[in-house]
């Protein structure tokens, strides 16, 4: 019994370590995509095959998140702001996150071979983009573009593991994805600026300063919602994924309302839980729409 709540305590440390339950931000709009793909080949998907698209985010989430806890554990520890997470702090291992990282990308090279070749082919270089951006904010301020391509791979790959091709729409989605999750890494950069700066990292609040940086953030965001918008010319939805954009729009504005350049303290709430009720509400708004209009 002991040795059983050990274990079960090891398992929770480390499903914090890696932040499992943010796996809220791109899960959601894999599942987006896995729908509308289904759309428009006109048949849903097999339990198997959302079975294995699900394991494949889950290992290269928890495989990438693993490897930005080792690469980055030094910095960690010298940041008062994340010093006592888990890896810094000695609650878990580096051994413990090395084995964790290493058993993600596996599982995802495992539901990669179980979908299709094309997942299979492309699977070792998304796990090559996943390592590079932990690596990224040393060498470029730009990692937070980085950061939105390795979770655009969420609904890019969900489209070809249904589809086994890529075209406009998974494209337009995938690139939305990318903007939303940099603009909003963008945010979540603002709490870091004179340390970054401190330690020679990059990021663009310590390329641009706390308000362009903002202004950046806001025009990516903009961004997102107009590609959202362009997707419903190349694919088949209603009303009801139209009004879906309109509340996206809705809380992406009132997200940028709670963070001012004089005012970070509700970063946290911009950042957690209106990204999240973005990602859940389209899908839920996807998931109607779709209902109603599948013929």
């Amino acid at each position: 019994m002991i040795l059983y709540h050990a274990a079960l305590s090891k398992i929770r440390l480390l499903l914090e370590t890696i932040q499992f339950s943010h796996s809220i931000f791109a899960l959601p709009f894999a599942l987006v995509s896995l729908v509308l793909a289904s759309r428009v080949a006109g048949t849903p998907p097999s339990p198997g095959q959302v079975f294995w698209i699900c394991l494949a985010l889950i290992g290269g989430r928890t495989g990438a998140m693993a490897c930005n806890r080792l690469i980055d554990r030094r910095i960690d520890g010298a940041n008062p702001r994340t010093a006592d997470r888990h890896l810094p702090s000695g609650k878990v291992t580096v051994r413990e996150t090395a084995i964790l990282a290493v058993a993600g990308f596996a599982l995802l090279l495992l539901a990669a071979w179980r979908l299709n070749p094309l997942c299979l082919a492309l699977a070792p270089p998304a796990i090559g983009l996943l390592v590079l951006y932990s690596y990224s904010k040393r060498f470029t301020s730009l990692s937070h573009l980085l950061l939105g391509l390795c979770l655009a791979l969420a609904p890019a790959g969900a489209w070809i593991a249904l589809r086994g091709t890529f075209g406009r729409a998974p494209l337009l989605l995938s690139l939305a994805v990318l903007c939303w999750v940099a603009g909003f890494d963008i945010f979540y950069a603002l709490q870091d600026e004179n340390f970054d700066r401190s330690w020679g990292l990059r990021s663009i609040p310590v390329r641009l300063g706390t308000r362009r940086a903002i202004l950046v953030a806001g025009g990516l965001h903009g961004l997102m919602v107009l590609l959202l918008v362009l997707l419903t010319l190349v694919i088949p939805v209603g009303k009801v994924f139209m009004a879906g954009i309109l509340l996206v729009a809705a809380l992406l504005f009132y997200e940028h309302r709670l963070v001012r350049a004089d005012d970070l303290s509700r970063i946290h709430q911009a950042f957690f839980t209106i990204n999240g009720l973005v990602s859940v509400s389209l899908l839920l708004f996807v998931l109607v729409d779709v209902a109603v209009t599948w013929n």
